[in-house]
């Protein structure tokens, strides 16, 4: 299987944020700086994913996307731009590109976004067995390839929405602060004014919610914290 990442980035900061961003998660990754660099790196072997920018040097992102597909069209590509028109975004779906996030992006969205074309494109990390499969009412979650299904439709969460929703479902029934939350996901300490644990349980409910109306997973237990209801 293809096992790196190449990020085609000329900002020196974004393409060392995004390759260590991405080597905490377990990526090999390659960083090129110019269109051209990313090209030779393409045809000595395809990467499984491209983080493509588009105002690159030597080669122009657009150019460059039509190379990668032609090399090898398994190869899954997120354009990464602060072009935010919906038109470039078209034109650029149209041309191979697997997905687009407009800059400044959000890096768990990232990481969920690149997370999702490896999977449409047969390049996920290695499934689970069915052991380590999560199930609670219709929700099924594969934590070893980070997917999430209600009622059989995959949504799509960030890197801690995730996280918070995995700590629920493996304990359910148990009630978990907004500290024992907190401490767990983002490995910090909590100091009790942090609204982060509320805004992420709330972005989990509505992304629930639009897969499954009818149905309600997260209960609030007042002045303690929330359990699977």
């Amino acid at each position: 299987m293809k096992d790196y990442i190449l990020i085609a980035e000329d900002d020196n900061d974004i393409n060392h944020m995004l390759s260590e961003l991405l080597g905490s998660q377990g990526y090999q990754t390659q960083s090129a700086f110019s269109g051209t660099e990313a090209l030779l790196y393409i045809e000595r072997e395809a990467p499984a994913a491209v983080v493509l920018d588009l105002m690159l040097p030597g080669m122009a992102g657009e150019e460059l996307l039509a190379h990668i597909k032609d090399a090898d069209k398994e190869t899954a590509v997120i354009v990464a731009s602060a072009k935010d028109d919906v038109r470039t975004r078209v034109a650029l779906l149209r041309a191979g590109a697997d997905d687009y996030v407009v800059k400044p992006f959000d890096t768990e969205e990232l990481l969920a976004r690149l997370e999702a074309v490896l999977r449409r494109n047969g390049q996920g990390r290695s499934r689970g067995s069915a052991e380590n499969k999560l199930v609670y009412k219709d929700i099924v979650m594969e934590p070893d390839f980070f997917c999430v299904k209600v009622s059989g439709q995959e949504i799509a969460l960030t890197r801690h929405e995730y996280l918070i929703l995995e700590l629920l479902m493996r304990n359910p029934g148990k009630v978990f602060t907004k500290s024992n939350i907190y401490e767990s996901v983002w490995n910090e300490e909590y100091f009790g004014e942090d609204n982060a644990v509320n805004v992420h349980i709330s972005n989990i409910r509505q992304k629930l919610a639009k897969a499954n109306s009818e149905e309600t997973y997260i209960q609030t237990v007042w002045g303690i914290g929330f359990k699977m209801k």
